[in-house]
């Protein structure tokens, strides 16, 4: 579901419902990080890395700790750039070269509306409205809950390059569906503070893509050498 949102170059690794990965075991300095979680979050936890482990191997990197640095952020080995993601019957990770990307991010969420009062801490008004007009065109596409994931995504794509936070308010997303097919589409993240410095050019705009299968919504944004 991933791969299709992201350049060839991406190698991405999913996980659906009860299935179990192979080689989900921790290192010792994971263990230490979820020593205190609850069986939830350490199987998502471990879940995930699997995929990230599966990834890395794909692309001739040998499997290492994951760790969370600050914000949360995960620790890739050098040379790569990635970014992953989980929520309830999903893992995913996705990996690419430093020498082919960027930066990129990704974000999964279950297929349902924002429990109520988030929106308005979500969307800005110009996004609100926008995804008014959607809800009447493609009722079937929760445009809520897709506006959220594809913040989620701007903000994995922008933080490895910043360092610094970035605020729901603080980027503009206008989305779309594809001609044809409410079930994918793309959308565009205007940023609304002073973008990253990519080779000699600020950027002030980050692109993705989305689609909606298997109860899911999936967000990804790839970030271009320029």
């Amino acid at each position: 579901m991933i791969e299709e949102l992201l350049p060839d170059a991406v190698v991405t690794v999913e996980a659906y419902g009860d299935e179990e990965p192979p080689n989900t075991a921790l290192y010792p300095e994971e263990e230490a990080v979820v020593a205190q979680a609850v069986g939830k979050r350490r199987r998502e936890f471990a879940v995930v890395r699997s995929c990230a482990r599966r990834a890395m191997e794909k692309l001739g990197v040998p499997p290492q700790p994951i760790l969370p640095g600050e914000r949360g952020a995960p620790g890739w080995p050098a040379g790569l750039a990635g970014s992953m993601t989980h929520c309830d019957g999903y893992s995913a990770a996705a990996l690419v070269r430093a020498a082919d990307l960027v930066s990129l991010g990704i974000d999964a969420e279950p297929h349902g509306p924002l429990p109520e009062g988030v929106l308005p801490v979500v969307a800005l008004p110009a996004e609100a409205d926008r995804l008014r007009r959607l809800a009447g065109e493609h009722p079937g596409i929760h445009w809520d809950r897709l506006l959220f994931s594809a913040k989620e995504s701007v903000y994995k794509a922008w933080f490895p390059l910043t360092g610094k936070w970035l605020d729901f308010a603080e980027a503009d997303i206008d989305v779309f569906a594809d001609p044809g097919d409410e079930h994918s589409g793309g959308f565009r993240a205007r940023l609304l503070v002073p973008g990253p410095v990519v080779g000699d050019r600020r950027l002030d705009l980050f692109e993705g893509r989305w689609t909606v299968r298997r109860g899911l919504v999936a967000t990804a944004v790839s970030v271009p050498h320029t």
